[in-house]
């Protein structure tokens, strides 16, 4: 595929190089977390702590990465996507390593935060470069193949660490995410190219407080934002409620639980490779609706069937593949939807969005702890973020038709949104 045009003016990547690379760094955080946690058992037994110590080194790297999006995108606006993806992977390496030769908890903890504040830059300049060159039917394309690796990638990750640990042992796993993290660094400075505006007044403390200001006051963005923190959000509050549900009350061995959840994956996956091939005959726009009928639909057989049935792996889990078909439909358009107004602070836009995301999946959780019962916690949480997500997408659809504040590029957010629903009217790429 030759190389296109993008809105710096220059030469940048095809579609496919945006693709890899886009992929590859948005699923650095979801593998190194995914990765590690067969490990902790055998950690818990190294340190010989508890467990409940060890479970707290996911929450700081969860805790390090949500919050130090809020900065990587800022600092890809300001310094280049380029620098700071490199700046940051170093950071995760360091991070990485300490947690490698760590001889106590708390240096383990330190490694976990400094890891999840280095990976922490994939997702934000992973959707930031796509915007950044494509709009459009290419950047659905290229947000869809992101999607595919970030299904495939945190569900084989799990089995892949467990074969670590087997043959080799847990600091193998933390050797892994080293090789991983300067791998990725090569790929970048081998074959990424600067593709945004870098501006060091962008991260000055005023300018950057006018950016998220800027993004926090827009329908449009807002209204994008949390369609994806709704929906994929869901996601992660799942991964703490479901285990209580299938273990302790389905009566799954922890094993049948680990391999039950490829249904959830497995859908999800099925659902990019459907919107893939369906993006032949259909717009990206156009499939939102169907995914967000699936999320319906998943979100309300949930409700009905753990009330009415007794609780078993497909009485739960169907409907819950259901709602993961559906987000696969949702995620291109309105992804791109919410970033494509803001060329010029694209960085940011990411970031907000992710921390939006990933901060949705840390509430409905600690909702779904307060509640107290799990299966509770899936009969409100779940089709409350069903509804919310389709409520925001009617509030989107609406208002992409209200005038908003004029852009920094000179531009105007609504018109930017309507130049995205043409582009999504044509077939072919940019060129």
């Amino acid at each position: 595929m030759s190389d296109t045009k993008g809105t710096t003016g220059k030469t940048l990547m095809s579609e496919g190089r945006t693709s890899l690379l886009g992929a590859a760094l948005s699923m650095l955080g979801p593998f190194s977390l995914s990765l590690y946690t067969p490990a902790m058992p055998a950690l818990t037994a190294a340190f010989g702590t508890t467990d409940a110590a060890i479970k707290a080194s996911l929450s700081v790297f969860f805790g390090g990465f949500a919050f130090a999006m809020l900065v990587t995108g800022p600092l890809a606006d300001a310094f280049g996507r380029r620098r700071t993806v490199v700046g940051f992977l170093a950071i995760y390496v360091v991070g990485s390593f300490l947690a490698t030769f760590a001889d106590d908890v708390p240096m383990l903890l330190a490694g976990r935060l400094i890891q999840g504040i280095g990976a922490s830059v994939g997702l934000t300049v992973g959707r930031a470069i796509v915007r950044d060159q494509f709009i459009g039917e290419p950047a659905a394309r290229i947000m869809n193949m992101i999607g595919i690796m970030l299904a495939v990638g945190p569900a084989i990750a799990p089995t892949f660490g467990g074969l670590i640990l087997h043959f080799i042992g847990w600091k193998a796993i933390f050797f892994t995410m080293i090789a991983f993290g300067l791998g990725l660094g090569g790929l970048v400075l081998l074959l990424m190219p600067e593709t945004g505006h870098p501006d060091p007044r962008k991260a000055r403390p005023l300018p950057l407080a006018k950016a998220y200001w800027r993004l926090l006051g827009s329908p449009h963005f807002m209204a994008a934002s949390l369609v994806i923190a709704a929906s994929v959000g869901t996601l992660y509050a799942l991964a703490s409620i479901l285990p209580f549900v299938l273990i302790n009350i389905a009566g799954l061995t922890p094993s049948q639980f680990g391999m039950g959840m490829l249904m959830q994956t497995g859908l999800y996956f099925s659902g990019s490779v459907t919107f893939r091939f369906a993006l032949r005959r259909f717009t990206s726009r156009a499939m939102v609706g169907a995914g967000l009928v699936f999320i319906a639909l998943g979100a309300t057989a949930l409700a009905i069937s753990t009330e009415v049935l007794p609780i078993s792996y497909l009485s739960v889990m169907l409907p819950v593949g259901l709602f993961a078909f559906g987000i696969a439909f949702v995620m291109p358009y309105v992804t791109n939807a919410a970033l494509l107004p803001f060329p010029d602070i694209a960085g940011s836009a990411s970031a907000m969005m992710g921390f939006m995301q990933m901060g949705s999946g840390l509430v409905t959780g600690m909702i779904a702890a307060a509640l107290g019962s799990p299966v509770l916690a899936l009969q409100v949480v779940v089709p409350a973020m069903g509804a919310i997500a389709v409520i925001c997408y009617i509030w989107l659809r609406f208002a992409d038709r209200l005038p908003e504040e004029p852009s920094d590029e000179g531009g105007n957010a609504a018109e930017a949104g309507d130049d995205w629903s043409e582009s999504t009217q044509r077939p072919a790429a940019m060129k």
